[in-house]
Formats: structure tokens, sequence, C-alpha cells
């Protein structure tokens, strides 16, 4: 009697351990995802990595050299144009321009001072000239003196020296007027050279110097990119970079908002490709300004080139290779058989097919599970 009881537990252990092996690891096994595809639309796209850039960064300089007084903006800030940016010691120049200006009008006091000079001179002129006339006429009618005659001459030759004197005069005081305009004109566009002005409405990106620092006047101070040519720098290989073209839309995530597509367009395909990489830049536009937005951040792209319309697709991760041709694994009356497929279209994450009953079940494989087989019985 406890033989037999011994046996019965024996059987029931078994027994119960085949039904957990079926139902906990052979079912499970021979358990996959199965979808059925669908009729719609797939967009066919490049995708590529890149860096925020633009076409407009401007580097802002003082057109003078020199000690900065004032920054009056900062990195981070948003500036419109023609704002004050920065403002550099003029040293003396200001003393220099006000020394000028009494330059200036010292020498036109001077010039209106030879004017009336030369007017007092002209009336003489008039005067000594009827003097002049009447002597001469009574000298030769034996009335007058010859010395007296002589003297008369001699006096209006004086005058009229005198005058040609006083019109150089005036003509060296009105050259002195232009020389110190000039010299105003020069120091004013010097000092207006102190003063830096935004060139554009922009974002300042960076500032490379600090106030009481001496720089030369090629030397950066601030820089200032134009939102309105922001940009992607985007790399692509060179096998597939013929399918980008101008205008295209595109998609753009940045690294620190992975969550937050933007829509781009393509804005230019240089023309020179990098013969280390074998790749080629595209330039792909922001729709819609990130904001804030980092310069040289990495960003992905993916440039729509292609559309389909009415299209069966399934997932690209039910497309299988076996035995060197491309197909997927189908679900027919419980069971597991491979067909082969038309491939029209893919992207990143669907395949478009031709020539298939959108009806049927696709098998979608799966590495912890057991390995698809011709007839294997799916659940």
């Amino acid at each position: 009697m406890k033989t037999i009881v011994k046996y019965l537990i024996i059987l029931v252990v078994v027994a119960i351990m085949a039904i957990v092996i079926r139902f906990k690891v052979y079912i499970p096994k021979h358990t996959f995802k199965t979808i059925r595809p669908v009729i719609g639309r797939l967009k066919v796209g490049v995708k590529g990595i890149g860096n925020v850039s633009a076409l407009n960064i401007y580097s802002i300089t003082a057109q003078t050299g020199g000690k900065i007084l004032k920054i009056l903006t900062d990195q981070g800030k948003w500036v419109k144009k023609c704002q004050l940016l920065v403002v550099m010691d003029g040293v003396d120049l200001p003393q220099q321009l006000e020394m000028a200006r009494a330059d200036f009008n010292r020498s036109k006091y001077d010039v209106k001072a030879l004017q009336n000079e030369l007017k007092s001179q002209i009336v003489q002129k008039e005067l000594l000239q009827i003097t002049y006339r009447r002597y001469k006429k009574l000298n030769e009618q034996g009335f007058a003196a010859r010395s007296e005659y002589d003297k008369a001459r001699a006096d209006l030759q004086s005058i009229e020296a005198a005058i040609n004197t006083t019109n150089a005069k005036i003509n060296s005081a009105r050259s002195a007027v232009a020389a110190a305009l000039k010299n105003i004109e020069a120091l004013q566009e010097k000092i207006s050279r102190l003063k830096v002005y935004s060139p554009v409405n922009g974002y300042v990106i960076a500032k490379e110097a600090e106030v009481a620092e001496n720089i030369l006047p090629s030397t950066p101070v601030l820089k200032i990119v134009d939102p309105k040519t922001l940009w992607v720098e985007t790399k692509i290989d060179e096998r597939i970079s013929a399918r980008v073209k101008l205008q295209q839309k595109a998609t753009i995530v940045l690294r620190s908002q992975p969550d937050r597509p933007y829509k781009g367009v393509v804005k230019r395909i240089q023309a020179i490709s990098d013969t280390v990489t074998l790749e080629r830049t595209i330039d792909v536009a922001f729709e819609t300004l990130p904001e804030p937005f980092f310069i040289n951040e990495q960003a992905q792209v993916l440039i729509s080139v292609r559309q389909y319309d009415k299209v069966t697709k399934i997932p690209l991760a039910a497309i299988v290779q076996k035995q060197g041709t491309t197909g997927m694994w189908v679900k027919r009356n419980k069971y597991a058989h491979f067909v082969l497929i038309d491939e029209i279209a893919r992207n990143e994450t669907e395949i478009a097919v031709s020539g298939k009953d959108k009806n049927y079940l696709v098998i979608i494989p799966d590495s912890h599970k057991k390995s698809l087989k011709e007839g294997m019985r799916i659940y």
C-alpha cells in the first residue's frame, strides 16, 4: 500500500511539473505579438547628426583700440538693431575736439576781420584813384608839381598792394577754416567710433572682453547671432545625400530638448564634401526658433525626402533575413509561415510592401523567445 502511495505522489509531482513547464515555459516561448498591416501614408526620410549654428554670426569689435569704459549687454541677452553695446575710452579726444572748434571759430573771425579790412582798403583805393587822376591831369596841364603827381601814383600802387596782401590773407584764413572743419569732422568720426552699436536684432552668444580691459581695434568684444539665420549644420552620408533637395521639410531634435521636436527646412546644401568622413553638410534652418538656443549644441535631423500615400505598412521590426532572402513571419491557422516581401520603401520604423492582403497577421520576432521556424505553433 505504501508503494502505491509513493508512486501516486511521484506521478502527481511529474504531472504538476509537466503542466508548469507547458504553461510557464513552453507556451510563453511560443507566444508572439502579432499585428495587422495598415493602409496609410509612409514618409521616407534621411537622418543626420549636426550642430546648431547660424549663417550670420557677428563678431563685435571696436573700431578704435584702447580701454573699454562700458559693455551694456551680456551673454544670453537679446539686443535690438542700433542698440548701444560698447563704449570705449576716448582719452583726450573731447578736449582735442574743443580745441579744434576754437581754432575753427578763430579762423572764421580772422576771415571776417580781413574781409572788413579789404572793404576799407577798396574805399581808400577809390579815393586815391580820384586823387591820382586829378594830379595826373593837373600835371599834364602844368598846374601841379611832378612830386605831387608821383606821390599820388605811389599811394595808389601801395593800396593796390595792400589789397592783394589782404586777399592772400583771406584765402589763407579760409584755408585755415577748412582745415579746422576737417579736423573737427575727423575728431567727431573718431569719437563716434568710441561707441559700438548692434548691427542687427540678435542674441548675444559670447562676451569676450571685460570693462577696463585694453584691446586692439580687431579684438572681439561680443558675438551676436541673427536668430533668423539659425540652422543645424547636418552631416549626411554621401551615399544618401543626393536624395536631399532644397526646401524639403525636416524635423530637428535638440539634445537638450529630446521630447520637443522643431520644424525645419533645408536651406543650403554645401558643395564640398568631407574627404575623411565621406559626408556632406546640409544646413537645415529652424522654422520655429528654440528658446533658449545654444550654438554648437548637438542636434538630430530627419529630412523628409519622399512621401507614399495609401500603401500597406508593417513595423520594420517584423522584417527578417532567412537564407539570404528578406521576408517576414505570418500567422496562418495558428502556425508560423515565412513569406517573402516586395519592398516599396522604408523609414526608421516602418516599411511599405506591395502585393499583400492587409488581413493577415504579422508576427513580431522576439530574441527572448524560441526562434521562429516554418510550421511552428504560435500562441
